[in-house]
């Protein structure tokens, strides 16, 4: 399978530089996965489309403020990523300019409450950089950092809660679980009122969603690794819904990747937590998710691979090509999906 059969054609105008004022005004497309048909709708419809006895599972991971804007001694400006908290006191980090940031480089971040030494250079090209600062780094790191907003979005953002779900609350994404972004407290309010169960996992994710497929032939693409978690409670609440019958709704592709890292051979969960590198593309069984809310993708991305491999690659690349034609705004601050069964018989 090639990396060319997931492509689509996206207009550069329907990438969404910014959030909607109310989050669950997005547009919201219905997809039927067996049936391919499409409807259109708003996000706060999504209650009619959850039932009684469903679960809703959520990605409470919460993006870090990880952009750091500083200048070397000789007033040179860098830009500093965090990747991942290696101990003490050292990331991995991704730099720039690279050149300019060789092991011994020093960078000063503020007014000089926050320093930094390049420690190593990866192989990857990334750089181990140990910091040094008074208190507690992720203060530190509140009061400094920006948010590391996808290299698709110019704007800058004014508000940087709004790159964080309502529910977010365990630090360590360098991106956000986009697909949860459009969720107010009003709206779970609503539909844990219906009876819908919520339940929570956390994986902290990395930028490598947005690193591109570069080999043609996916097969030879390999993913990035990214920290999962489940706690006995969701266990427990999942376990339940699968026995009662009720559907297992994943919030975003990261939810997906964490329940189908999870799940037990017989179909269970239990709590526990690992690092997962899931590749997930047609031709894979599905073993935990029934149905998926997620946000629409780059094209040609390990994520489009995995809705394809959830509702047809056919019906993917027509419900996107659909959302073109009727000018769906794209990507982190763009409109959602909810994929289905039995979805047209609304």
């Amino acid at each position: 399978m090639k990396t060319h059969d997931f492509y689509y054609d996206l207009p550069e105008e329907l990438i969404a530089q910014t959030p909607l004022e109310k989050r669950d005004t997005s547009r919201l497309m219905l997809l039927d996965r067996t049936t391919g048909q499409v409807q259109h709708k708003h996000f706060y419809d999504i209650l009619d489309y959850l039932n009684p006895g469903d679960c809703l599972v959520m990605n409470d991971s919460r993006v870090l403020p990880a952009r750091l804007l500083g200048h070397r001694p000789t007033g040179g400006a860098v830009e500093v990523l965090l990747l991942r908290d290696l101990g003490n006191k050292c990331w991995e980090c991704l730099c720039k300019p690279g050149r300019k940031m060789q092991v011994g480089s020093e960078v000063i971040f503020g007014n000089g409450e926050l320093t930094a030494v390049v420690k190593e250079v990866q192989d990857t090209g990334n750089r181990v950089v140990e910091f040094h600062f008074e208190g507690i780094f992720l203060e530190v790191l509140e009061q400094l950092g920006k948010m590391p907003l996808p290299p698709y979005i110019k704007e800058e953002l004014q508000d940087q809660e709004r790159y964080q779900t309502v529910y977010s609350r365990e630090l360590g994404s360098a991106a956000a679980p986009t697909a949860g972004l459009h969720f107010t407290t009003e709206l779970l309010d609503k539909i844990r009122e219906k009876g819908v169960k919520t339940a929570f996992v956390t994986l902290h994710v990395g930028l490598g969603t947005f690193r591109p497929v570069k080999a043609e032939d996916i097969l030879e693409h390999h993913m990035h690794s990214e920290l999962c978690m489940m706690n006995e409670e969701t266990a427990r609440i999942l376990n339940e819904t699968r026995a009662s019958g009720g559907r297992i709704v994943c919030v975003g592709t990261t939810s997906c990747r964490t329940l189908e890292s999870l799940v037990n051979e017989d179909g269970r969960f239990e709590a526990k937590s690992r690092w997962t590198d899931i590749f997930i593309y047609p031709g894979y069984r599905f073993q935990a998710m029934d149905a998926l809310i997620t946000n629409f993708h780059l094209p040609e991305s390990t994520l489009v691979m995995l809705v394809s491999a959830f509702a047809g690659r056919e019906h993917v690349l027509n419900a996107y090509k659909t959302a073109v034609e009727e000018k769906y705004r794209f990507f982190s601050f763009g409109d959602a999906m909810f994929i289905a069964d039995g979805i047209g018989e609304k």
